[in-house]
């Protein structure tokens, strides 16, 4: 066929040489004009399209697996099973008689899926002090998630976290359907104040046992149990042979305090150094009315404090990091090692129990039911580190103490050089590394703010804590130098400069100058360091045998000298 007249020279000529050739060839030529370029392009849209819909559905996919998995965590750290795992207790003519009435109640379920939304909203809003750490997140990109598997999800969290703040103990009953959050629950605390009014009449105690765990804000409970037992004249069980901590981390024995074996003292009011938990052999020690409480920490911050401070460990000393550990050092983690037993469960250890379970372990559920159990028998309080001013409202209430007497300035903290922030990633693996402690915790962050409500209530709590913390702040004016913690390369004091371990740098405080008096001494007590103010009590209630290990430290330190100088130079740098 000729070439159409009304193309252009250079299209016939393309034409023409295109029909005297092969077939193939012709195809050639036609890819090489501008119809082949347009082919091309449309080719390449349609590639480029595919490659996306197919990242897309993956990029999903990940997605979902990720929640999936952080949700699978959550849901086996909560100290209770999902209420949509308990047994029905419907007949099959209730349920059949439910079903077949959806259809007709569809039209009418906006106002209570509203109401549900509500009370999930307000569940896991930011003001809602029982929400645990972690959550948040999960929580809200299941809020944005259209689809009806993420709804489910949530259902199930506001369902477990619905069960995990009642009261009970987390073996009741299946069957039995317990309050919601937000129902008032008319069960009592043995051994602590259930109104107002009982507070109001009661008298202070003086008889009390408190377990310091490690790295939740302990060091600064005990200075005021210290502080309260020294102006009270009361007596302390105070390690033996002087040292800080009663033989930790031993399993605690009733000789491990000085005095009881010899008698010399008949009496002990108040326990509060570091020791790992034997009630049997603490109750040999305190008196049968002792006020038992303790304080807990998210284990997530835990996990990132005792591995600063705690560096040095076997199981820490060769990961650079948090990460490290959780990825690598973690597979080669050995517990019969000394000092590991700080890389795991912590909380758990403190109170005797084996810390040296996985997550996956078939017998954790159980396990954390009997640690539950046996703190929820042996301890009153159990107080929460995140929230240390409104544990402090809480204690005095428990203790009918005053305010002055809770009151406290921050003892043993890092300065901010020395704190790292953790990634949500991070977090879920502490989370899991440590699901025991996990789900104590959060058992007892729930309680704790049921106590609030039934003994104080929101709203008295939030204007206690606002006079504490009005309080705290007069006498920082009135006490600190620099009105706060300074690095204890600058604390002028040697005998106010506290203790440094690991890599953790500890905070101190300088006192203003021209303070005398009472004011100078009550300032001085607020900031005197652990190891400090335990040696200050041990030699007030020991004075004897305190001058005797005074003039041994002294002779040992003297010999040493002495064989320093015989050595020489070279030798003893050396040695």
């Amino acid at each position: 066929m000729p070439p159409s007249p009304n193309k252009s020279p250079m299209k016939q000529a393309v034409f023409s040489q295109a029909s005297s050739l092969p077939c193939p060839s012709r195809w050639m030529v036609l890819l090489q004009s501008h119809l082949g370029n347009l082919l091309r392009l449309m080719m390449v849209l349609m590639v480029l399209l595919t490659a996306t819909q197919i990242l897309g559905v993956v990029f999903q996919c990940r997605n979902d697996k990720l929640m999936d998995v952080q949700f699978s965590m959550i849901q086996r750290a909560l100290p209770l099973h999902s209420a949509h795992t308990r047994p029905s207790t419907e007949t099959p003519e209730e349920r059949g008689e439910r079903r077949g009435g959806r259809r007709g109640q569809r039209s009418q379920d906006a106002e209570p899926r509203q109401e549900v939304r509500k009370h999930q909203e307000e569940l896991f809003s930011s003001s809602n002090p029982s929400l645990p750490r972690g959550l948040d997140e999960l929580v809200t990109r299941i809020l944005k998630s259209k689809t009806n598997t993420r709804r489910v999800q949530l259902h199930a969290i506001v369902q477990s976290l619905d069960l995990a703040n009642e009261l009970g103990s987390p073996n009741s009953p299946a069957q039995s359907r317990p309050p919601s959050l937000h129902s008032k629950s008319q069960d009592s605390f043995p051994g602590f104040p259930q109104n107002i009014a009982e507070v109001r009449t009661c008298r202070p105690k003086k008889h009390i046992f408190f377990l310091k765990t490690h790295k939740t804000a302990s060091s600064t409970i005990l200075n005021i149990l210290y502080r309260y037992g020294d102006s009270q004249n009361l007596t302390f069980a105070l390690p033996y042979n002087m040292h800080s901590q009663l033989f930790y981390p031993n399993l605690f024995a009733s000789y491990f305090v000085e005095g009881e074996q010899s008698r010399s003292k008949k009496k002990f009011h108040i326990m509060c150094n570091h020791l790992r938990l034997n009630i049997p052999e603490v109750r040999k020690v305190m008196p049968e009315d002792s006020f038992y409480f303790s304080i807990l920490r998210n284990p997530v911050d835990m996990m990132e404090s005792v591995f600063m401070y705690y560096k040095s460990s076997p199981a820490f000393v060769k990961s650079k990091d948090l990460d490290d550990f959780l990825g690598n050092g973690s597979s080669h983690f050995n517990m019969s090692l000394p000092g590991n037993h700080y890389a795991r469960n912590l909380l758990s250890y403190d109170f005797g129990f084996d810390n040296n379970i996985a997550a996956d372990d078939p017998g954790l559920v159980k396990m954390a039911s009997n640690v539950i159990t046996a703190i929820q028998h042996d301890f009153q309080l159990i107080l929460i580190s995140e929230y240390f001013d409104e544990s402090m409202i809480l204690l005095k209430y428990a203790l009918c103490w005053s305010l002055d007497d809770v009151v406290s300035f921050r003892l043993n903290s890092r300065n901010q050089g020395s704190r790292r922030t953790l990634s949500s990633l991070t977090a879920d693996k502490i989370r899991t590394w440590n699901a025991l402690d996990w789900r104590v915790y959060l058992h007892f962050n729930a309680t704790f703010w049921r106590r609030v409500d039934i003994l104080v209530g929101r709203k008295e709590m939030k204007r206690e804590v606002a006079q504490l913390q009005e309080r705290r702040a007069q006498l920082t004016r009135t006490c600190l130098k620099e009105g706060g913690a300074v690095d204890p390369s600058q604390v002028k004091d040697t005998e106010l400069k506290p203790f440094q371990y690991g890599a953790a740098v500890i905070q101190g405080y300088n006192l203003n100058p021209g303070l005398d008096g009472p004011d100078r001494t009550f300032c001085q007590k607020l900031i005197t360091p652990e190891l400090m103010y335990t040696k200050a009590l041990y030699t007030k209630q020991f004075p004897e045998l305190a001058a005797k290990h005074v003039q041994a430290a002294r002779m040992a330190a003297s010999k040493h000298q002495a064989r320093m100088n015989q050595s020489g130079p070279g030798k003893a740098k050396e040695a």
